[in-house]
């Protein structure tokens, strides 16, 4: 199994982003799975490109796209993305898209393959806060989650793909009090043991409930 995961440079007035960063620390194998590691720009649309080369070239089984979330404080992946960009800021790149849908002949929206509970469950059970998510927003996070979905709805037709966000790293808190902030190293933990879940559900139904025993 290959298993591509991407990671978003920094953005806005922040110098460092925990998705790239934890993205790299990640090891080559994770339970038996070949990891593939790609930085990609927070620019709409060419993040998109960056990804799909990567997928032409890796061939993986499935995409793991990790991008920050300010304010949260658990690991949260993804259910759904939506067809529309509405950028709170400028990108990387000077683009500011408002009201814009991704794609004209897409899905209103898309739901993700990936077993999003078993993944909050298992990120809990090495002791790190995580949820399952309705909203990836609308800025770049979600414009690759929905564009990775439209690749599989046009062309990838047996890949499996979804995101998940990530805390601040402290560093980038020291002037926002009372905000959230997770280290690196808790980062690549939860990270793992999301991927960890992916394997292990290869093939099954997630699981109904992230609540109980984490045994």
């Amino acid at each position: 199994m290959k298993i591509l995961v991407t990671g978003f440079d920094p953005f806005g007035d922040d110098k460092i982003n925990p998705a790239i960063e934890a993205v790299k620390k990640l090891p080559d194998k994770i339970a038996g799975a070949d990891i593939v590691k790609v930085e990609i720009p927070t620019i709409f649309g060419k993040c998109a490109e960056v990804t799909h080369e990567a997928i032409v070239k890796e061939k993986p089984d499935y995409v793991l796209s990790i991008g920050q979330a300010g304010g949260r404080f658990g690991l949260t992946p993804e259910r759904v993305a939506i067809n529309f960009d509405d950028g709170r800021i400028k990108d990387n790149a000077g683009y500011q898209p408002l009201n814009t849908p991704i794609h004209e002949d897409g899905q209103n929206a898309y739901f993700t393959e990936l077993p999003v509970k078993a993944m909050a469950k298992a990120i809990r059970k090495v002791g790190l806060p995580s949820s399952v998510s309705t909203t990836a927003g609308t800025y770049v996070c979600n414009h690759i989650m929905y564009q990775v979905q439209y690749m599989i709805d046009k062309e990838f037709h047996d890949l499996k793909a979804g995101f998940m966000h990530i805390p601040f790293l402290p560093e980038q808190v020291t002037t926002r009090p009372n905000t959230a902030a997770l280290s690196l190293n808790d980062d690549v933990r939860g990270i793992t043991a999301a991927i960890e879940a992916i394997v292990e559900m290869d093939g099954k139904k997630d699981i109904e409930s992230v609540e109980g025993s984490i045994a």
